[in-house]
Order: structure tokens, then C-alpha cells, then sequence
């Protein structure tokens, strides 16, 4: 593994499982110590334990501007700086526009869009002396409208014009802080193992969400991952308000 975040600190936000472990990891594998953060407690820490020195856990809710700060000031209190910010926390509440509840409309736009208007806000503060990355998670259905996730595809197709305003916004301001969008199609995790494990038939329902990837296969972490390492790293210090399509093919 190269080693191109070596001395950098990164923090990523719904880290404690799925495609958020992975980034941790990885980021840990090519040099940063990290941090990582999520409301899940118990997984976030046995993640952080596992991955060994240099990761730490903190408990965030990204919805909440307070937590922001508390968890902003817990990096700072422990390293003195924050290079990188992965924006990687989000929900999936299934709902056309006529069945979704105004609550479950508000969480989801609460977590998937204001928690990464929060994170930048924070994150910009805390990397801009020194200067660094960041990096929104956004979803392929960011791109292509889906009927039954009204909110969602709301959220995410927003984060994509917000990350490019808050590019320009860096830039125009001289802060030598980087803003991408990483567009993941449908990843294998627990989550969606546990989905499939739900289906009445599932590896009929597995096969069906393969066949939707014209690459003919279900995404990875992995997949994911090695699109935000790159983006974290020196390699992508001209890259900015660009979106990165990691989704075997499901938005074209």
C-alpha cells in the first residue's frame, strides 16, 4: 500500500461500518491517523480498536452543528489539525413523493444534506490554515431519479451542486482546500446483506440488483475507497468540484 497520506489527518463521519469502515481503513493504510465518527459507538470503537494506534473514535451527530464542534475540537485537542474530511454519513428511507412522511423527508434531508453542509462548514475552519481535502459522498442516485426514494434522491443530487459551490467558494478564497463528490452505485454491506437476507428469495433479489450494473456485479467498499484515497492525496491537489462516478455503469 502506498503510503501517500503519511503525517495527514483525516476524519471520516458514518465510519463505524459499511463503505465509511472501509475509507477508514484505507486512509490508515496509506499514513493518516484518523478519526472516526458516527453515532454508533459501540462498532465505531471496536472498529478504532481494531485498526490499532493512530485511529481514534468519536461520537458525532452530524445533524447537529453542536456535536460538530465538540467533535472538531476533540481532533484538534488530539493532533492540532485536520487535513482531510470524508462526508460519508447517510440514510435511505424508502418513499414516493405521495407515501414518504414529513419526518422521514426532514431525517433524511437532515443527515444525507445538512450533515455534510455542517461537516464543510466545520471542516473548512478547521483544514483551512493548513490546507487540504475534502470529500463529499453523494450516491449514483445522486444522478438518476429513482421514484421510490423521493428524499433521498433529493438529498444527494443537492450535495452535488452544494459541493461545487463550496469548491469555488475554497478557491475564490485562497484556502488551498480541495471539494469533490464521490457518486458510490449499490455497494455490498452489512446493510445490504441484511436487505438480501430479508428478500423472499434472495439470491434472486441479488442477482436482479446485479443486473442493474452494466458491469454485471454489485459494488465493494473497496471500489469506493480507493476513489477517496486518491482524491485525499497530493495526486488530486488540481482536482476540485468534480464528481467521481464509482457505479459500474448504473447512472448511464
Amino acid at each position: 500500500m502506498m503510503q501517500r497520506l503519511q503525517n495527514k489527518v483525516a476524519l471520516v463521519t458514518g465510519a463505524a461500518s459499511g463503505i465509511g469502515a472501509d475509507i477508514a481503513s484505507r486512509l490508515r493504510a496509506e499514513g493518516a491517523a484518523v478519526f472516526i465518527a458516527d453515532v454508533d459507538q459501540a462498532n465505531g470503537m471496536r472498529l478504532a480498536e481494531s485498526l490499532g494506534q493512530g485511529v481514534t473514535f468519536v461520537k458525532l451527530d452530524v445533524t447537529q452543528d453542536e456535536s460538530w464542534g465538540q467533535t472538531m475540537a476533540a481532533v484538534h485537542a488530539r493532533s492540532g489539525r485536520l487535513d482531510i474530511l470524508v462526508n460519508n454519513a447517510g440514510i435511505t428511507l424508502p418513499g414516493t413523493v405521495e407515501s414518504i412522511s414529513l419526518d422521514d423527508w426532514r431525517h433524511t434531508l437532515d443527515v444525507d444534506l445538512t450533515g455534510v453542509f455542517l461537516g464543510c462548514r466545520h471542516g473548512i475552519a478547521a483544514i483551512k490554515a493548513g490546507g487540504g481535502a475534502i470529500i463529499n459522498i453523494s450516491s449514483a442516485y445522486g444522478l438518476k431519479a429513482d421514484p421510490d426514494t423521493v428524499a433521498y434522491n433529493a438529498a444527494k443530487s443537492a450535495v452535488v451542486l452544494m459541493t461545487k459551490s463550496i469548491a469555488l467558494h475554497c478557491a475564490r478564497s485562497h484556502y488551498d482546500i480541495t471539494c469533490n463528490i464521490v457518486h458510490p452505485g449499490v455497494v455490498r454491506t452489512p446493510m445490504m446483506d441484511a436487505y438480501l437476507a430479508a428478500a423472499p428469495d434472495p439470491e434472486a433479489e441479488a442477482q436482479r440488483w446485479m443486473e442493474m450494473h452494466p458491469i454485471g456485479r454489485l459494488g465493494t467498499p473497496a471500489d469506493v475507497s480507493a476513489v477517496v484515497a486518491f482524491l485525499a492525496s497530493p495526486e488530486a491537489r488540481f482536482i476540485t468540484g468534480a464528481s467521481y462516478v464509482v457505479d459500474g455503469g448504473i447512472s448511464l
